[in-house]
């Protein structure tokens, strides 16, 4: 799990209302993926692509990329961390804490998890993340990337993957009613699981460095075609590339997802390792 926080501020609900309401879009069928497409990862930071990109995936407060399919983030299992003065005052009790009653914190990004563990919780859950999609939808978007899949293995043993497939049953069938599809985002291990993966509603896979790991054929066979890989160590590329002729999409960047004006900007593609 790796994801740059976006640019700007966000708003834990959307632009359109603090009570995460948003005008009525119409309602529309989900446009599936493209096959085996060329792809960018922008959720650090928007920039114009690359002439042959046919996907972009960006944050849920940034605009889509004019004339391409279009990939919203929602971290849908962590908090953003400049969001987590709204969670404390409107909804304290959707946060994970732990027996000490401190929160739960996904340190590495300094993330507060949600607390899936439930069912009325992840209703609750369910209904704000909902509205978030619908803005992504309103505003253009074509297919939702939603992150944390795997924030059970954060949890001091508090949630569970079940609770995690319950939980994305119920965000996948938001995006479907709000004409997205779905990307489950890293745990591969949850395809292995009954319910887990295309079960629990998912369209299509976002996974980070799966090269490196050796689970691009796991998210192959469950999302043929449909396949969008991030590495992010260009040593990691030879082996993520070996599976483009099979049907998966691999970039190369820098793990601060960076805009091109930053130097520690990278992108690259598996015709720079041929």
């Amino acid at each position: 799990m790796k994801r740059i926080l976006a640019l700007v501020a966000l708003v834990p609900l959307t632009a359109c209302s603090g009570t995460g309401a948003v005008d009525p879009v119409e309602t529309r069928a989900p446009v599936p993926l493209p096959a085996s497409p060329v792809f960018d990862y922008q959720i650090g930071g928007a920039s114009t692509p690359a002439e042959d990109v046919e996907v972009v995936i960006r944050d849920r407060e940034a605009p889509p990329a004019e004339g391409r399919y279009n990939v919203c983030y929602v971290n849908g299992f962590q908090t953003q961390p400049q969001e987590l003065g709204w969670w404390e005052e409107e909804r304290p009790d959707l946060l994970l804490r732990g027996a000490d009653g401190e929160y739960v914190v996904d340190g590495e990004w300094d993330e507060v998890l949600l607390d899936i563990s439930t069912r009325d919780r992840r209703a609750a859950l369910a209904e704000i993340a909902a509205a978030w999609m619908a803005g992504c939808a309103a505003d253009g978007y074509q297919a939702v990337e939603l992150d944390n899949l795997d924030s059970w293995v954060r949890s001091d043993g508090l949630l569970t993957p079940g609770h995690a497939e319950s939980y994305a049953r119920l965000l996948t069938g938001a995006a479907h009613d709000a004409g997205l599809v779905a990307g489950q985002k890293n745990a591969a291990e949850l395809i292995e699981r009954v319910g887990g993966g295309p079960a629990a509603g998912f369209d299509f896979a976002v996974a980070e460095e799966c090269g490196r790991y050796d689970e691009c054929g796991v998210y192959l066979g469950a999302y043929p075609d449909r396949v969008l890989d991030v590495e992010y160590r260009a040593r990691d590329m030879p082996a993520a590339c070996g599976f483009v002729e099979q049907g998966v999409s691999v970039v190369l960047r820098d793990l601060g997802v960076t805009a091109p004006d930053d130097p520690a900007h990278v992108r690259g593609t598996c015709a720079d390792f041929s």
